[in-house]
Parts: structure tokens; sequence; C-alpha cells
């Protein structure tokens, strides 16, 4: 009986050019930093993915999470990307890829006909004033659910939703100036004669101040106004409340 010996010839070889980086953070996540194209043949969970001088390409049925994925040039997608960030010059994605990416920056970004992208904010800030729009429905989301069975998810049956916590704007926990303000905007809102966008901007940040999610209504009470069309006097007066609040 003889021992057979693999031929070494029948496994890939693994190049690492020089100037590559490569570590493991403390949650078991590995960044990879290369000078050259980086191309992506096994699932995994990464922290960093980053060419440098090149390209990034994901291949077909290979799963990637990572954080932040930077590519000089293109970052092609034939699998499945879920990423908080991806940079580069060209995003690409290809026949049945599917990407999750909060963030992107990028000059050119290429669908086809059969790839899906979901997310795709400009900005964090994108982020956090539309998600603000659907507090509800993310309170209403499990616990712990996988990309995979969102769908099953959604048809699920949901508890309705509680009423806000807070229901009178002369409630102690809120600042003085921001319960007059509140009063003042719910004033206006009652208006006949107002518009739909200025009932809209305003109905958001009072919802965020009645919240209590102080910070939210910090980040939106300017563009707030800002979509107002002909504020009144109360508006200008809820403002400078506001104004005075935060900026103090």
């Amino acid at each position: 009986m003889s021992n057979a010996v693999e031929n070494p010839s029948n496994f890939p070889t693994m190049i690492i050019p020089r100037g590559t980086e490569i570590r493991v953070n403390d949650e078991g996540q590995l960044s990879i930093k290369t000078p050259g194209n980086l191309v992506i043949q096994n699932s995994g969970n990464y922290s960093e993915l980053e060419s440098t001088n090149g390209s990034i390409r994901i291949e077909p049925d290979v799963k990637v999470d990572a954080v932040n994925v930077r590519a000089r040039e293109a970052c092609y997608i034939e699998g499945t990307l879920t990423a908080w960030k991806v940079t580069a010059r060209r995003i690409s994605l290809e026949d049945n890829a599917r990407a999750y990416i909060m963030l992107q920056e990028s000059e050119h970004l290429e669908l086809s006909a059969d790839s899906r992208l979901v997310g795709n904010f400009a900005t964090e800030k994108e982020i956090y004033l539309l998600l603000g729009k659907f507090n509800n429905q993310l309170r209403q989301l499990p616990g712990s659910v996988g990309l995979d069975a969102l769908d099953a998810e959604r048809s699920a049956q949901r508890r309705p939703e509680p009423e806000p916590a807070i229901s009178d704007p002369s409630s102690r926990e809120v600042p003085k100036q921001l319960r007059q303000a509140v009063s003042l905007m719910e004033l206006e809102m009652r208006r006949a004669d107002l518009d739909s966008s200025s009932r809209d901007a305003l109905k958001e940040l009072v919802y965020a101040l009645r919240e209590y999610d102080f910070k939210r209504a910090k980040l939106i009470y300017r563009d707030a106004f800002s979509e107002l069309s002909a504020p009144s006097e109360n508006l200008r007066r809820a403002y400078d409340l506001l104004d005075s609040h935060f900026r103090g």
C-alpha cells in the first residue's frame, strides 16, 4: 500500500505583494490593505478591505461583511457585500450581485438588471434623518434578524406601537425653551393655510422633541426651518428658542 502525495501544483498559489498589511482586530475581523488588486474568493467577516492603487473584486457566491471597503479604482461585486462604507471611483454590481451598503462614495455606480443595491446614502446625516422618520417601524423589527430573513419577517405579526412617552409639552422633563418651542410649532401646525412641506418639516421636529431625542432635534432643526416657505412670527420665535437652547 503506497502513500499518495498530493502534487503541489494542484493547489492555488497565494501571492502577498510587497507592502501588503494584514491584521486582525479584537473582534476577530480581518483587515487587508494592499497596493495592488484584491480578489476575495472566500466568504468572511472583515474590518477593512483596501486597495490603495487598484481594484477590489468579490467573486460569485462569496458573502463578505466589512466595515469599510476602499479602492482607488473600482469595487466589483459579483457575490454579496454587506458594508458600512464603500469608497471607490466606480462601484459595479454585476449579474445577481447583492450589496447592502449604508454609505458610498463613488463617481460612477453601475447596476446590472439582475443586481440589487440596498442603502446607498451619501452622508451619515442622511441615514440619521431617514431612520428618524421611521422610528415606529424600526421598533417593530425583531431584535435579531438576518438579511436573508427580512422578507419573511415583514409578514410576521407585530405588536401595536405604544404612544410616545411625552403626551404633554408642559412635561417637566423637557427644558423650558424646548417646551415653549413645541407649543409654538404645534400652534402653527394647526393653521389651515400652512403648506404640506412646512407642516411635515415641523411635524418631524416636534416628534423628535416629544420623544426626548434631543440629539436628533439638534441635528435637524435648522434644516426643518429652512424648508418653511413663509415663517410666521410664532415660528421665528420657536426657532430663536431652539437655537438659543442648542447653541447655548
